[in-house]
């Protein structure tokens, strides 16, 4: 088995499919009693981060949204992993936002000191070069909240000081935003569940996506066990 991300081609029957076209995949793991998977995830986060953010091409992804395909998946984590993995690979400044009200380390500031501070300022160092941003969208109450244009002044913020974003988005599979989202960033990386995200579900998503003109990265295979004796995986 390669630890590289894999084209597309469908998942086995009983997993979740985002159709025919080749998109890089990643698969992170649950660990199991027979076999821990961890060190093998942690290569396909870095391979995903090496070829979505590190690729030389006309169509640089640097700001990347990672929708899930459905409620229960967790997302949090995911970003976060992809977010730590590329700080290792650079030493430019990175933001995984997230889409809380706000984070332990730091005590959340007023929208007014949000509103005339720099994101680094009301936001959680947790690296050298890596930030956690508490979600961009809850800055202050707004009518034009969720709507495209402010998350376009929400982004533009963002590239001006970050030269990465780890974007943590709504389940798309029931949010319109996540594809808006998809639209406005640099693409979007579907995040499907193993064991819940259905073919068909997964088809409609990509669908809609595609729809409103949302760039998609790939997908990631979330929370994917393996039965077979840890014996056999030696010999793969």
């Amino acid at each position: 088995m390669s630890a590289n991300p894999e084209v597309l081609r469908g998942f086995e029957a009983g997993t979740a499919s985002a159709a025919e076209t080749a998109l890089p995949r990643v698969d992170v793991f649950r660990q199991t009693s027979d076999w821990d998977p961890m060190d093998f995830a942690h290569e396909q986060i870095r391979g995903l981060v090496r070829r979505v953010f590190l690729t030389s091409g006309t169509r640089v992804a640097k700001h990347v949204v990672f929708g899930a395909a459905e409620p229960g998946i967790d997302l949090a984590s995911i970003c976060d992993r992809v977010g730590r993995a590329l700080a290792l690979e650079t030493q430019a400044h990175i933001a995984i936002v997230g889409r809380e009200r706000g984070v332990s380390e730091v005590v959340r500031p007023s929208p007014q000191y949000v509103g005339t501070h720099s994101i680094k300022s009301w936001s959680a160092q947790i690296g050298t070069n890596l930030w956690h941003v508490p979600e961009l969208g809850r800055r202050e109450p707004r009518e034009e909240w969720g709507t495209g244009r402010y998350w376009l002044s929400c982004l533009v913020e963002l590239r001006h000081e970050f030269e990465f974003g780890v974007i943590q988005g709504p389940a798309a599979g029931i949010s319109s935003e996540a594809a808006m989202l998809g639209q406005i960033a640099d693409g979007i990386i579907l995040v499907l569940g193993a064991h819940s995200t259905r073919k068909a579900t997964a088809r409609k998503i990509k669908e809609t996506l595609e729809g409103a003109q949302s760039r998609i990265l790939g997908t990631v295979l979330s929370d994917r066990t393996f039965p077979i004796p840890e014996r056999i995986y030696r010999l793969l």
